[in-house]
């Protein structure tokens, strides 16, 4: 039997009782789970091996991993602040920031398109190789000079690495900053959350080494000519970048933040709150408003699941059937998970070292998402 630690309201005791249930039937090696309500931590448990390469070791408190894609909404958060300050319109051309983008017929092209994965750009035209991932100029150079693959804004195609090459160079541009250190020095170091886009060296003795699905992305076999198949001619990722430290290192805001439950949940608890919490103000009121403008709502070209897009985040949908009309989230290839409920002043994460087929999630996080609304509507 795993042990498991941290602490739990006894609110919450079924959260806890679902993440034993992890360990015992649903194939988890090392996982933290963390639930914020009204800005309390509620939830903060942790257990399992983090895997690494001298031998197995527990899944401590200050365990950190690889979480992919959940990366992604620390990146919308990092663009949404901007706008709330009036520094970045969402809405305006991406090309009154970074003149260069207008390039082939992208002039009217937005943020929110990027945020809502509707610019088009869901990969490079250009064949790449693994390393040009660590180089962000070159990325962000050859999507400014690309063609839409579709027409922006009439469909989402997820920009499952593109995205954030793009929020990070719109970012910088607008702030003089690189995203990983805005959100750093913004976010972060604000709110004491051990999260990261750009992971030192000081920090790789903790970090778990991410145990990968049992099927690889690049096996898949899309539709010979739709954009799924389109996309598989660039470089595939590979689960096993998230084990150099090149790849910790490098600024990808789409898929290299290292943190865990804790963190990824006390990152998103300001805006959980309404845009404050515990004496830290990321948003206004109408700032995380704003999440919540439909941008899109209908079948992923890339994505085998029907989405509605606010800015940055899903929202309820037959994905996340939940009962809350402000709530969003998004998640990492492998299973991790980032859930903010504005009704119910909740944030919550799950973070694990196994990750399993697909990049829309399993039962394991949603186990864990149904325990905790079970005991918030208790």
């Amino acid at each position: 039997m795993t042990d498991i630690h941290g602490h739990v309201d006894p609110r919450f005791q079924a959260v806890r009782d679902a993440f034993e249930e992890n360990f015992r039937s649903q194939g988890d090696v090392g996982a933290s789970v963390a639930v914020t309500v009204g800005g309390d931590m509620v939830v903060d448990l942790w257990g399992g091996t983090a895997t690494y390469d001298d031998g197995d070791r527990p899944w401590e408190r200050d365990t950190i991993i690889n979480v992919w894609s959940t990366t992604k909404t620390m990146a919308a958060l990092s663009c949404l602040m901007l706008a709330d300050r009036g520094e970045l319109d969402l809405y305006e051309p991406i090309a009154t920031y970074w003149p260069e983008f207008a390039a082939a017929g992208k002039e009217g092209v937005a943020t929110r398109h990027v945020l809502s994965h509707t610019a088009g750009l869901p990969s490079w035209d250009a064949e790449i190789q693994p390393s040009d991932f660590l180089d962000h100029d070159k990325l962000a150079g050859l999507l400014a000079a690309q063609a839409p693959w579709w027409e922006p804004g009439t469909q989402s195609g997820y920009h499952a690495i593109s995205q954030g090459y793009l929020l990070g160079e719109i970012v910088k541009r607008v702030s003089g900053r690189s995203l990983g250190t805005f959100f750093d020095e913004e976010v972060a170091q604000p709110l004491g959350a051990d999260f990261h886009i750009g992971t030192g060296p000081e920090h790789d003795n903790r970090v778990a080494h991410v145990i990968p699905p049992p099927v690889p992305l690049e096996t898949a076999e899309p539709a010979p000519g739709t954009v799924a198949a389109r996309m598989g001619t660039g470089a595939p990722m590979n689960a096993a970048f998230s084990s150099r430290h090149d790849w910790r290192r490098a600024e990808i805001p789409a898929a290299g933040g290292h943190g865990n439950a804790r963190s990824v949940a006390l990152c998103h608890t300001p805006t959980a709150c309404g845009g404050t919490a515990n004496g830290v103000s990321l948003l206004s009121e109408e700032g995380v408003a704003r999440i919540f403008d439909v941008q899109y709502e209908g079948a992923d070209l890339v994505l085998p699941v029907e989405l509605k897009m606010g800015m940055g985040f899903g929202l309820p949908s037959p994905m996340l059937p939940v009962p809350n009309p402000r709530t969003c989230f998004w998640g990492g290839w492998g299973g991790s998970l980032a859930i903010i409920d504005v009704d119910a002043q909740m944030s919550f994460s799950y973070v694990m070292n196994r990750m399993g087929e697909g990049t829309a999630g399993d039962m394991r996080g949603a186990g864990l998402l149904m325990a905790t609304m079970g005991a918030l509507a208790s």
